[in-house]
């Protein structure tokens, strides 16, 4: 399997945010930067300078169907995964992300990971994430739900309409016109 075929970590926190996101990114390349994501860059680009203590791990498994950068390994009596977040908050898709590269860097080492943590530049906080076989599992159909998305079906609008403020992609998906010209029909 080459690296096209294989889902990106990254992939799964977007779908799980909004699968009509992920949609336009994936075959449309409409990502545009806003507020959030360049905070965001800067924040790991300035984090990766800071005397070592980062190290972006590539990881990759032909089995899971699925490839990422861990932000953050840590090699203590466990090797633990550390995504960094930008806000003050974390969400679901933020523990999925977690668990998926929880479940690359197992297939990697050989060994069990069962937490992971997320790390919040806005409230400068580390969170245990205890990854739950729910969490595995949802990494899997999830995984699945993304191969088989296709250019010619279009997911829903996000079920939470706050979502789209902060999305990057909403010129393009236009969920408020959208949904004015559907009504009218």
């Amino acid at each position: 399997m080459n690296e096209s075929n294989l889902v990106g970590v990254n992939e799964i926190n977007q779908f799980v945010y909004c699968p009509r996101r992920l949609y336009y990114i994936k075959f449309y390349d409409t990502i545009e930067s806003n507020y959030y994501l360049v905070d965001g860059s800067l924040k790991h680009a300035r984090a990766s300078r800071r005397g070592g203590w980062v190290l972006e791990f590539y990881l990759r498994s032909e089995k899971l169907g699925l490839h990422g950068k861990i932000d953050v390994l840590e090699d203590g009596d466990v090797m633990t995964p550390v995504e960094r977040k930008r806000g003050k908050s974390y969400y679901l898709n933020d523990e999925v992300q977690l668990a998926a590269y929880c479940m690359l860097l197992e297939e990697f080492i050989g060994e069990v990971i069962n937490i992971g943590y997320i790390y919040l530049y806005g409230s400068k906080s580390r969170h245990p994430i205890h990854i739950t076989p729910w969490h595995r599992e949802q990494v899997l159909t999830i995984t699945e739900a993304i191969r088989k998305m296709s250019l010619d079906s279009i997911p829903d609008f996000a079920s939470n309409p706050n979502k789209c403020k902060k999305c990057s992609v909403v010129q393009y998906c236009m969920p408020l016109e959208t949904k004015l010209l559907e009504a009218q029909k």
